[in-house]
């Protein structure tokens, strides 16, 4: 039987990484990793967090098909190789994803059996708070940030199966933990 193509979406600052890394330590998950232009984070390792590219290298991935979904988010293009996640479906395994909404949008549309949960933050001051707490943003990117945050917000409710709101880490992992795992 093909495994699951389970995805995690949400605003910047929402709590999707956390969440991510908490269900692949408790549940069988193949984690796939995406693609990007944008730099590190100090404490991203290449090929663990993310796969590193050059704006070249992607719109070649762009051009060949290679990827799943793809967008470009505050400047910086993300996607998610496509060979991987269909080869351990393919195995049964089910894959997670964390994507923006952009993609998600992709994987609707080309994988309506999808199992999609969006991450909404408790409130826009709590993600203002999350965002200024990184310490690794600009005040102008924070605002862009919570720009596309309302509005991904407002278009959520249509394209997604579960919204969860992130008040405690968690309570939301349990609850997400919970639908991936309710029998069908």
């Amino acid at each position: 039987m093909p495994g699951r193509l389970i995805v995690i979406a949400g605003p910047s600052g929402s709590g999707k990484s956390s969440i991510v890394r908490s269900l692949v330590e408790r549940i069988e998950l193949v984690y796939s990793v995406s693609a990007t232009t944008r730099d590190p984070r100090p404490d991203e390792v290449e090929g663990v967090h993310y796969r590193f590219v050059s704006r070249s290298e992607f719109e070649a991935m762009i051009d060949a098909g290679d990827l799943l979904e793809w967008a470009e988010y505050n400047g910086d293009y993300y996607g998610t190789p496509a060979s991987p996640v269909r080869e351990a479906n393919s195995d049964g395994f089910d894959v997670l994803l964390e994507i923006e909404i952009q993609g998600a949008r992709q994987i609707r549309h080309h994988r309506p059996d999808a199992v999609m949960f969006f991450i909404v933050p408790p409130s826009m001051e709590e993600l203002r708070a999350r965002l200024e707490a990184r310490g690794d943003t600009d005040r102008g990117t924070i605002e862009e940030r919570l720009r596309i945050a309302a509005s991904e917000m407002a278009e959520a409710p249509d394209l997604f199966d579960h919204m969860v709101v992130n008040d405690t880490l968690e309570r939301a992992v349990d609850e997400i933990e919970g639908l991936i795992t309710a029998p069908s």
